[in-house]
């Protein structure tokens, strides 16, 4: 557990990803496999469920440290994280642990799962008194849930790829899809032998940056292919062995949640990967993504639920064909190898054509034509549109020269901060989280719950603000004098039952103050209410895709 308590601290120490790439080597280096294998599942965020709420924690700390509850809090007001309160305040360990990190996991926490709340509190108490402050936290952020570090995935892959000695896109498969942190997996992570032979496995996305620059930077139009950035669930749907696997891009296997594609995949030979996006569609419409939400999670999809949202594959590339893998090649040439595909079994299964679409391409020659379709976006159920270099691979991870998404802007709408409560990490004593509001029959009522993109200047200003105006103390929240105006923006909204305005606004944040604005001039639910409407508009499939067989452009 040292070790790995020291590895955390590295990583959270550096900035530069070449120390933290060494730092990793390093550690997966010395520790013994089974270790390891621990490690590398908490790096790339397969952290363990969490076992105890932090209430509990909370109160079974503060008796540990016999100090009185508000205490308690002022401290964890001061430090803004939970793990990290408890590591600090606790007394010094009886005694110290010197057990590895896999048989702290394995004899220590998974067996907590299953035990009632007195055998967890004293196991964790036990636990606590053998461990010095850097591990406490490591102990309770698994225990909590909230393991997280600042280290990405892609440098774990350097990483495990230098000490392996062999191409980081192979180690990068091989954390794919479905497996057990022990030390035969470490093993086949840094095995030469690049063959694989679990069929279900799929292969790490290829994922897009923002486009950050006019498109014209791009250069010649006529080297890249356009398409419409689908507002769906990102997947690959895997036909080998005779079973079909479909897996969402969070690693997910979700096969079960969809029936229908288990159906379509038995169509299709084996050796086939396609990458795709699922999509709500009914009647030959794309329906919004708010209705797909009501099937996300569900393991066993009623017939009610699958006959009110049912879905389509919209199909972006043909990775694997006949058990080639086809990344390699160019774009031009999966996208022609994927209408050939999907062209022959259409001619055999005429219903394919209504489950399965090719991702159309958008034509226009110039970049000002294509500017004036991508303002057309949200009228057609996207969220902008993909450039793909027409000559790329397809690669692992982001890419920042052949694939790009240009996003239309967000939806903005200005809210009043009605209450606050402080953050977390480096933000910690500083009121960063804010509750939102907007008018509706002259009561403001809330909307949302977010944080900001605001340079640290502004949110030292906010924060000066609030403890200014508090009106109320919840917990940690505090309520304001509804004074202060923002914009906020987000990306979609959705009917909830769940909040007091009968609305979910989808990853909303704020942008910026409105200090030109009063409170009495912020928006209005009706305006929301509007933007839902026309975004609960469905596109039907001739206006939206077109001809299934175009492959260029």
């Amino acid at each position: 557990m040292k070790a790995f308590a020291d590895l955390h601290a590295l990583l959270e120490e550096t900035t530069k990803a070449t120390a933290k790439v060494r730092a990793l080597r390093d550690y997966f280096a010395r520790v013994p496999p089974a270790d390891a294998a621990w490690a590398v599942s908490f790096l790339v965020g397969r952290k363990p469920r969490r076992i105890v709420p932090s209430a509990k924690l909370r109160e079974w700390a503060a008796q540990e440290a016999a100090i009185p509850d508000w205490l308690f809090q002022e401290s964890y007001d001061a430090v803004g994280d939970m793990a990290e309160t408890i590591a600090l305040l606790l007394p010094a360990p009886v005694h110290s642990s010197d057990q590895t990190l896999s048989r702290w996991i394995e004899d220590r926490l998974l067996p907590l799962y299953g035990r009632d709340e007195k055998d967890k509190r004293s196991l964790i108490q036990d636990a606590w008194r053998e461990l010095d402050p850097s591990q406490r936290f490591i102990w309770n952020k698994l225990i909590s849930g909230g393991f997280r570090v600042g280290v990405s995935q892609q440098l774990v892959i350097q990483a495990l790829a230098d000490l392996a000695g062999v191409d980081p896109p192979v180690v990068a498969h091989r954390l794919m899809g479905d497996w057990s942190p022990t030390p035969d997996f470490f093993a086949g992570l840094l095995a030469r032998d690049a063959s694989d032979a679990d069929p279900s496995r799929p292969y790490p996305f290829f994922l897009a940056q923002c486009l950050d620059q006019e498109p014209t930077s791009l250069g010649d139009r006529a080297l890249w292919q356009v398409e419409w950035k689908w507002d769906g669930l990102r997947c690959q749907l895997i036909r080998r062995d005779g079973f079909t696997y479909v897996w969402s891009r969070d690693q997910e296997l979700i096969t079960s949640q969809y029936p229908e594609l288990t159906a379509l995949g038995e169509l299709f030979p084996d050796g086939t990967v396609l990458d795709g996006a699922i999509l709500p569609c009914k009647g030959g419409s794309i329906l919004p993504f708010i209705r797909l939400e009501r099937r996300i999670g569900r393991k066993n999809p009623t017939r009610v639920v699958l006959a009110e949202t049912p879905v389509i594959l919209i199909v972006h590339d043909l990775l694997e064909h006949a058990g080639v893998d086809l990344r390699e090649q160019s774009l031009d040439a999966r996208r022609d190898a994927l209408t050939a595909l999907i062209g022959d079994l259409t001619s055999r299964s005429p219903w394919l054509e209504s489950r399965v679409w090719i991702s159309p391409i958008v034509r226009a020659p110039t970049w000002t034509e294509l500017a004036t379709i991508w303002a057309q976006s949200r009228d057609e159920q996207a969220q902008g549109l993909m450039l793909k270099r027409r000559d790329s691979a397809y690669g692992v991870g982001r890419s920042r020269d052949d694939w790009w998404k240009w996003k239309v802007e967000p939806f903005t709408i200005d809210a009043v901060l009605t209450a606050a409560r402080r953050g977390s990490g480096e933000r910690a004593g500083l009121y960063t989280d804010y509750t939102l509001a907007v008018w509706n029959d002259g009561v403001l009522i809330t909307i949302a719950q977010a944080d900001s993109n605001l340079t640290d200047a502004e949110i030292r200003q906010i924060d000066a603000f609030v403890r200014q105006n508090i009106l109320e103390r919840f917990g940690p929240v505090r309520t304001v004098k509804p004074e202060l105006v923002f914009e906020i923006a987000f990306e979609g909204l959705a009917r909830s039952r769940r909040h007091k305005s009968g609305l979910a606004l989808r990853f909303p944040r704020v942008v910026r103050i409105r200090g030109d604005r009063t409170a009495d001039q912020a928006g209005t639910l009706a305006v929301l209410e509007a933007l839902l409407l026309k975004a609960d508009e469905p596109v039907s499939q001739t206006k939206k895709t077109g001809p299934q067989t175009q492959s260029k452009g």
